[in-house]
């Protein structure tokens, strides 16, 4: 492969712009030639951010296997409604294509580990698009982990207090759909959730929870969901997300807590360091939370260009990308078996073998 990878877009809704900016910002290395969207003014819309000399260059097209049949890209960001993530990425990798998917990977375990597997034999990269993991304040968190700054992991917590009214809903009628979404865990709290699991050590034993439709009864499924996990290392986890915060989104947390440390990210997309307080007294906590905060305009936050600049990476050479399938894979497991707990009122233990949203229809809305 040359050093300029073909890229292209299948998906031109609320998060889209996110994605052109970052492969403008990667156009050293990324190519944009394609976009595709069942609509073309919403494809124009989000164009109408790049040069007009760059723009005339983009294909448009109505049918993604159209473009890829045409295009032939070397690299697709999945940007649909969530229920096509699986079957949209799976027609990409088939044709050839490295995958950016979009949060959640998958809406089953069963699409999701389909995506891992044909990803491998197809010799292609698989990325889940868990862009806060490149926060300039997750990545100084996450070296603390790996230096094991925090001894040993006692409890960590994820808090998203965010609000979602009718009309975000209307906008996009799969929105809170069992069958094309989940509700406020699967779609706004999953972030969160991979940061939790992923700084506490991945591996999780059980999950109780209890998820409810409190405000939203015009969706399908859950507006509020609290979780305990019981981690492998001994350490355990709280997960408190929801949509119902009036007026407006306030806030999303992490806490972590350790023997010799502890440490909290707040800010509209966990982009700042709010506490940092070690028993080895490295660095100065005060300059810390200078240098590793960032006031993003939305709580998408920054971290779509470094994902995009380190999947541009891994494919030209043949890694693995910094945030993998099975990274995907594992965010999905986790809010899949809070569904599950809640739906059974029993304790879940991990690993799921299969588990899906459509589990669940019928919840809140007998």
């Amino acid at each position: 492969m040359s050093q300029q990878i073909r890229y292209a877009l299948i998906g031109c809704g609320r998060i889209a712009p996110n994605h052109v900016a970052a492969a403008m910002k990667n156009s050293d290395t990324l190519a944009f030639c394609a976009v595709c969207d069942h609509s073309p003014e919403r494809m124009e819309a989000v164009l109408r951010q790049m040069p007009e000399r760059t723009r005339v260059h983009v294909s448009r097209y109505t049918d993604y296997r159209l473009m890829l049949a045409e295009v032939k890209p070397d690299l697709v960001a999945v940007a649909t409604e969530s229920g096509l993530h699986a079957s949209v990425g799976l027609d990409c990798i088939r044709a050839g294509a490295s995958v950016i998917i979009e949060k959640p990977l998958a809406l089953s375990m069963a699409d999701g580990r389909a995506l891992i597997e044909a990803a491998k034999l197809h010799n292609v990269k698989l990325c889940a698009c868990h862009q806060n993991r490149f926060n300039v304040s997750i990545q100084k968190i996450r070296t603390a982990v790996e230096e094991n700054r925090f001894g040993r992991m006692l409890h960590g917590a994820a808090h998203i207090r965010w609000n979602r009214g009718p009309d975000y809903y209307r906008q996009a009628p799969w929105r809170g759909t069992w069958a094309q979404d989940g509700g406020a865990l699967m779609n706004q709290c999953i972030h969160n959730i991979d940061l939790l699991r992923w700084m506490m050590g991945d591996e999780v034993d059980e999950v109780f929870a209890y998820t409810d439709n409190l405000d939203h009864g015009y969706i399908e499924a859950e507006d509020l969901g609290i979780a305990m996990v019981r981690f492998r290392n001994g350490a355990y986890g709280i997960i408190e997300g929801t949509t119902n915060v009036y007026p407006h989104n306030l806030e999303e947390t992490l806490y972590l807590f350790g023997q010799n440390g502890t440490v909290k990210a707040g800010g509209k997309s966990v982009n700042i360091i709010e506490e940092w307080d070690f028993r080895d007294g490295r660095g100065d906590p005060a300059t810390i939370k200078m240098e590793c905060g960032e006031n993003p305009p939305n709580v998408y936050g920054f971290g779509h260009t470094p994902l995009y600049r380190d999947m541009a990476r891994a494919i030209l050479d043949n890694r693995e990308p910094y945030v993998s399938g099975e990274a995907g894979l594992r965010a999905l497991e986790l809010v899949l078996a809070i569904y599950r707990s809640a739906a059974t009122h029993q304790p879940v233990r991990l690993p799921l073998t299969d588990c899906r949203t459509l589990d669940f229809a019928g919840r809140f809305h007998a």
